[in-house]
């Protein structure tokens, strides 16, 4: 027990210096009705992201952040409806051509799922192509622009966009912060140990709660 309070202590201790609201930006990865929504066209992965309480908990952290001044960003994935510029490389790609549900530019699909609060101050960074919301997007330019030294990774899936978005961060040389608890995969099983074995190698990993706690506790002279 003491073992475990002194290490949780210490995560405490490394949040409270790596989140200063100033050079911080919670992103959220795919939060889109078309993927975690009702109609989703991934719908064991939306049911694990609500029944998880991933999605709830990325609202709490949507909600902490835009009360503290931390900037917010949506990566949302999507497709022109004619194909152009998509990636066909893999066989994700190929299967999702063929999903009930397209996550076609301008439909509901890609319009941030309800419950996450979009503010007018927020970033939306949409991409067409690949697996990751960092690499060949707006998003580094964006940050650096920004001020962004941490960058808070949540959403949507375990599988694939996160650890793409915390491996480029690194890469980037930004400090990564996955919440344990507001991020999701198939299934559900394999978040928890994808996050212990391998993000937690190279990122900081923290609770929603420790999260929200550092960003509205007091600042560090």
């Amino acid at each position: 027990m003491a073992t475990n309070e002194r290490m949780g202590e210490r995560v405490n201790e490394r949040l409270a210096e790596q989140l200063d609201p100033a050079s911080t930006v919670l992103m959220t990865v795919e939060c889109q009705q078309g993927v975690v929504g009702l109609d989703s066209a991934l719908p064991e992965l939306a049911k694990v992201a609500r029944s998880s309480g991933a999605l709830h908990n990325i609202a709490r952290l949507v909600a902490a952040a835009h009360e503290t001044g931390v900037q917010v960003l949506h990566a949302v994935a999507e497709r022109r409806p004619d194909g152009r510029g998509a990636s066909r490389n893999a066989r994700l790609f190929r299967a999702a051509e063929r999903l009930p549900v397209q996550q076609y530019s301008g439909t509901t699909a890609v319009r941030i799922v309800e419950g996450i609060d979009v503010a007018d101050e927020d970033l939306v960074v949409r991409r067409l192509h690949g697996l990751s919301p960092i690499a060949g997007t707006d998003v580094d330019p964006l940050l650096r622009n920004l001020g962004c030294r941490t960058l808070i990774v949540s959403g949507v899936s375990a599988n694939v966009a996160i650890p793409n978005a915390v491996f480029d961060a690194v890469n980037l040389g930004y400090t990564a912060v996955v919440p344990v608890d507001a991020v999701a995969g198939v299934p559900a099983e394999y978040t928890p140990a994808m996050i212990r074995n391998t993000l937690a190698l190279v990122a900081t990993v923290a609770t929603t709660d420790d999260i929200v706690a550092c960003l509205k506790g007091p600042r560090r002279a």
